[in-house]
């Protein structure tokens, strides 16, 4: 499977789009009223099959709902039934049931196999709509689902998953392998005795996080200052996680392109994130390995994973 994003353009007709969205946010809400009503009559949980069966009979009274797509309120349902079976299996690790949520806040909803068609070139048609995209790489494979999201900007984005092609098997190029740790003062160690320091976007943007924070509470609720402001905030986060994610994929085709085989520890990030808080979630190393290990399948590379329980720091391997 891979996953492509694509930017629609800027167009009147894309609020047809953030009207479908909004929609969606009223069915998923609904939903969870649904389950949590049924729990409190019957002491037992609601399937996936009755709730979906109960939707379709809604949205033949309620024009509202008509412009949500039948397999995205399917999807809804699907999504709401996984996550309250890993509620129910890891609730005592503190896992929570799915809640309400803000129609602003409500970001997307998914197509699978019929609501779209792709129309050549960087159109393609939702409903009985036309949109256009940014086409920056050819679709290849077969597209499993579609999903059209909203960005807190009120941008909109397609993200589309297709089949991949087979993966390709591992080749040796470069005959190295190397060890990385992972740490605070250098974010990444090698085993050849390198360094790679981690440039902290947020750190050296806290500055104007703090002055574009205090202008947006400043502002009056419901104004359109404060609207603006609130943009304002968000595209400073933005511009922080673009330089975050770009830094990444940079570093990711360095290293692959260095090494054959890289060794990284497996870490608990969630109980660094606990005793470290903010400088952990500044470096990102679970969102690097994410991309790491996508680039180094796509090149034939290979990415190991050492239990960390392993004496890596005191035994030092040096691969040459």
């Amino acid at each position: 499977m891979k996953t492509l994003k694509f930017k629609l353009y800027q167009h009147k007709r894309n609020r047809y789009l953030k009207r479908i969205i909004n929609a969606s946010g009223v069915i998923y809400n609904h939903c969870i009223a649904l389950h949590k009503r049924y729990y409190r009559i019957w002491g037992k949980h609601l399937s996936c099959a009755k709730l979906q069966s109960h939707i379709a009979k809604l949205r033949k009274r309620k024009d509202f709902w008509q412009s949500v797509g039948s397999q995205a309120v399917q999807d809804i349902c699907q999504r709401i039934e996984k996550a309250y079976q890993l509620f129910f299996k890891h609730n005592k690790k503190g896992v929570r049931p799915p809640g309400f949520k803000k129609l602003k806040k409500y970001k997307s909803f998914t197509l699978k196999q019929a609501g779209y068609k792709f129309l050549g070139g960087n159109r393609i048609k939702i409903g009985s709509r036309v949109y256009q995209f940014w086409k920056s790489r050819e679709i290849e494979g077969t597209v499993k689902t579609l999903t059209i999201k909203r960005t807190p900007l009120g941008e909109l984005f397609m993200v589309v998953v297709v089949d991949n092609c087979a993966e390709p098997e591992f080749e040796v190029k470069t005959s190295k392998i190397a060890g990385f740790d992972f740490g605070l003062k250098a974010f990444l160690t090698c085993s050849d005795g390198t360094t790679i320091e981690s440039p902290q976007f947020f750190k050296q943007s806290l500055t104007l996080i703090k002055k574009a924070s205090r202008h947006h509470s400043k502002k009056l609720k419901g104004s359109a200052n404060r609207e603006r402001a609130r943009k304002n905030l968000v595209r400073r986060y933005e511009d922080i996680s673009n330089k975050r994610r770009d830094g990444a994929w940079k570093l990711a085709h360095e290293l692959t392109d260095r090494f054959d085989v890289l060794c990284f520890e497996t870490l608990s990030l969630k109980g660094m994130q606990r005793l470290w808080g903010r400088k952990i979630s500044d470096l990102a190393f679970g969102e690097f390995l994410q991309i790491l290990e996508w680039i180094a399948k796509k090149k034939n590379k290979l990415v190991v994973f050492i239990d960390r329980w392993y004496p890596s720091t005191k035994t030092c391997v040096r691969f040459v």
